[in-house]
């Protein structure tokens, strides 16, 4: 056997990203995403029909541009539970399972989106209900301090299960998520790939374009009965078939609300996601072990003569 450098310890060698890199590149990502989150939920929230444009215009107007960040302690709780949950779900099940296929990664994406959604469900809740704090008027604000500062309130105020109020429905959207997301991304990555594309910065952002533009076909129905259910009042619905109906009351149109403005927030989001998980993976991520057969490792060119 001749001895040489094994193939694993060059640096070049595809490394394997760690189960928790996902929440972190998403709160990178959501550092910089979340005033166009805000503007996201706002607008699917208001009676009266403002641009996204004109909606920050009047936020930054009536309360200064750090109103734009309301909101953000929430947000980087939910990274951290519900967008941890799903890719770290997702990258623990593809070390057990093949998902060389289109149909394995969506199954996983599924389950792993839905396990996510019901993880990060109390986070979501807050996010949702701090972000709209910004448009009601001051004495029907719910003033919470902060993420932390929401869950117990709303435990104390409301009772703990009013944490999962809509739960169910952001499980759902979490499936949908993840399958857009991570299915999409990794399939595209895939196929660009076998064309002969290199892996690099142009391939990474290509793929992270087609699995936004995916997520954001497959969840936003979804997006905007969630944002209702939990931003309503106790009482005003009788359940999610009550969202839904009241929701299309308003015409079909109603449940791409604010469609324009969740791209405009998931692209880059997703785009800088990926980016972020790609750069720490490369950087951070772990080596397979190499095989060994015997008391030797099996080195690149080896032969068994």
């Amino acid at each position: 056997m001749s001895l040489k450098r094994p193939i694993f310890m060059s640096y070049n060698q595809r490394r394997i990203a760690r189960w928790y890199f996902g929440g972190v590149a998403s709160s990178m990502a959501a550092m910089i995403t979340h005033p166009l989150d805000l503007m996201k939920v706002l607008i699917q929230t208001q009676a009266e029909k403002l641009s996204m444009f004109a909606t920050a215009k009047k936020i930054i107007k009536e309360q200064g541009i750090l109103a734009m960040y309301n909101g953000i302690s929430a947000s980087m709780l939910r990274q951290y539970t519900y967008t941890l949950s799903r890719f770290g779900i997702y990258q623990v099940g593809s070390d057990m399972v093949d998902t060389s296929t289109m149909p394995r990664k969506t199954a996983l994406a599924a389950v792993a989106g839905g396990l996510g959604g019901y993880v990060g469900a109390p986070a979501d809740l807050v996010n949702v209900r701090l972000q709209n704090d910004v448009k009601l008027p001051q004495d029907q604000r719910r003033n919470y301090k902060h993420a932390i500062d929401g869950l117990f309130r709303i435990t104390r105020e409301e009772g703990f299960r009013s944490l999962y109020n809509g739960s169910s429905m952001t499980a759902l959207r979490g499936m949908w998520m993840t399958v857009g997301q991570i299915a999409f991304y990794e399939q595209s990555k895939d196929v660009l790939l076998s064309l002969g594309m290199p892996e690099n910065l142009g391939t990474y952002m290509t793929a992270s374009v087609v699995s936004a533009t995916a997520a954001t076909a497959l969840t936003q129905p979804l997006d905007v009965l969630k944002t209702r259910r939990m931003n309503a009042p106790p009482g005003q619905y009788s359940g999610l078939s009550d969202v839904f109906f009241q929701t299309l009351k308003e015409g079909p149109f109603a449940f791409y609300k604010g469609v324009i403005p969740s791209f405009a927030r998931l692209m880059p989001h997703t785009i800088l996601l990926f980016l972020s998980l790609e750069f720490l993976r490369t950087h951070f991520g772990y080596l397979p072990e190499p095989k060994k057969t015997g008391p030797y490792y099996r080195y690149e060119g080896d032969t068994d003569d």
